[in-house]
């Protein structure tokens, strides 16, 4: 990271963590020059930024200081609800200015074209930088490969209900699984396997069994930081399922939806491995900006581009041009890089604050948890059922909030005892009293 972007993502995240306060004055410029190594003018032009964001103010001949923050807690005093069921951007993290400002610069440069239909495949202009923004993900293809989709839902729409090549009709997915795709499995009647997923990962020679079966079209996966566990496949794991593919011809879908949250430079997608253009890849932008922004990135072999294309032109044409033309401002600006590695930093000391509250409070007797290092969110795995209902309802009492996880199960498939505890809207300091909170209302409802 350069020292300019250095300088905002560290000033941003001790005003976010509360190590400076509200109306607190700044470093002034030459000890911040020295102690990063850099120009004053980089400190000044650094500074200029954050005050443009309304993150700080300058008066004149004094320095600069901490704009008050308004933290929407609610204004009559009440607590705010612990929130470890949303798997939403924190707002509090989100760069609204800096996306404003790319969504009026989109307006200004392509407002001829926001009076006219796109292209199906998306703004040509950003499939055209792509490229060497999906690189950093290990994903290397060509711009005729890739296609613009309204978030990746609908990309899951198109692909569970186009013919594949391979002349089969069922869809495999892990159990727990994405409750989405569940809900439309079921809803349009595209028969739908279900393979058991724990923290260990996936039986593989079960899986070569289903491929072998010769009724999987194709396998739809999260390899990374899974919903709702949390871990991720082993590197061994993933070229096992790229071969599997190959062998018996099913066509992976690879749902990578946290990989800006990945800090370990060695984990690579299943697309790295694949040597048959049977993966396909797609890439989320909700959860580290907004869900509202609606772009998805889908990669698409070959074989599968035009019946892929013609699906997408019947459900809606093309995808939103301004949301296209705003990220693609986002992107090139260098803005979600910077964004992309605050929002890494946050979610990860959350994450590890998570893990030592589970390790702190957590009975090996009663519960287990999957320790990540990385990512949004892990789950609990009770030994004895409880009704999910009633701790629910215990904890909304007390502010807490969490989320049962028997949607992310196929009809028919036995829903076990799991909790996940997700840290994207949840404070770093309320972690622990959340975490202690919860565990003990789970002791309760074992011993009733």
């Amino acid at each position: 990271m350069h020292k300019y972007s250095q300088l905002i993502h560290d000033i941003e995240l001790r005003i976010g963590r509360g190590e400076l306060k509200d109306g607190q004055k700044l470093p002034a410029i030459r000890e911040l020059a020295e102690q990063y190594g850099c120009s004053k003018s980089t400190v000044i032009s650094a500074y200029a930024e954050l005050e443009r964001k309304h993150i700080i103010y300058a008066i004149p001949k004094s320095g600069y200081y901490v704009v008050k923050q308004d933290r929407h807690a609610d204004d009559k005093g009440t607590e705010a609800m612990l929130d470890f069921a949303s798997v939403a951007p924190d707002p509090n993290v989100f760069p609204y200015i800096d996306f404003q400002h790319c969504i009026n610069k989109a307006i200004d440069m392509y407002k001829d074209d926001l009076f006219q239909y796109g292209t199906p495949r998306g703004l040509p202009s950003l499939i055209r930088m792509l490229p060497k923004h999906l690189a950093d993900y290990q994903v290397f293809p060509g711009t005729n490969r890739i296609c613009i989709t309204s978030g990746v839902q609908q990309a899951l729409a198109i692909l569970a209900s186009m013919p594949f090549p391979n002349g089969r009709s069922a869809v495999l997915v892990e159990q727990p699984g994405y409750h989405l795709l569940n809900q439309l499995l079921t809803t349009y009647e595209i028969p739908a396997v279900g393979i058991r997923r724990t923290s260990r990962g996936i039986d593989l020679a079960e899986l070569e069994r289903l491929f072998q079966s010769g009724t999987i079209k194709l396998f739809y996966t999260v390899p990374r930081f899974h919903n709702p566990l949390g871990t991720s496949y082993s590197a061994y794991e993933k070229k096992t399922i790229a071969a599997l593919a190959e062998a018996y011809d099913v066509f992976i879908v690879e749902d990578d939806y946290l990989a800006d949250l990945e800090d370990d430079s060695k984990a690579d997608p299943i697309y790295a491995y694949d040597r048959s253009a049977h993966v396909i890849y797609l890439k989320s932008y909700s959860k580290i900006l907004f869900p509202g922004l609606r772009v998805g990135v889908a990669v698409i072999p070959a074989i599968l581009e035009e019946t892929f294309n013609k699906h997408k032109k019947l459900l809606d044409i093309d995808s939103s041009m301004l949301s296209q033309a705003a990220l693609e401002i986002y992107l090139k600006s260098g803005m979600f890089d910077r964004h992309k590695e605050r929002i890494k930093s946050t979610y990860k000391e959350r994450v590890l604050t998570l893990n030592e509250a589970l390790h702190l409070h957590a009975s090996a007797d009663t519960m287990e948890f999957a320790p990540v290092t990385t990512g949004a969110h892990t789950h609990i795995v009770l030994k004895s059922p409880i009704a999910m209902s009633t701790l629910k309802e215990r904890l909304r009492k007390q502010r807490i909030r969490i989320e049962s996880i028997d949607g992310y199960y196929l009809d028919g498939v036995p829903a076990e005892s799991l909790i996940r505890l997700n840290i994207s809207n949840v404070n770093k300091e309320d972690i622990e009293q959340g975490v202690r909170t919860i565990l003990n209302e789970i002791r309760r409802l074992m011993n009733r």
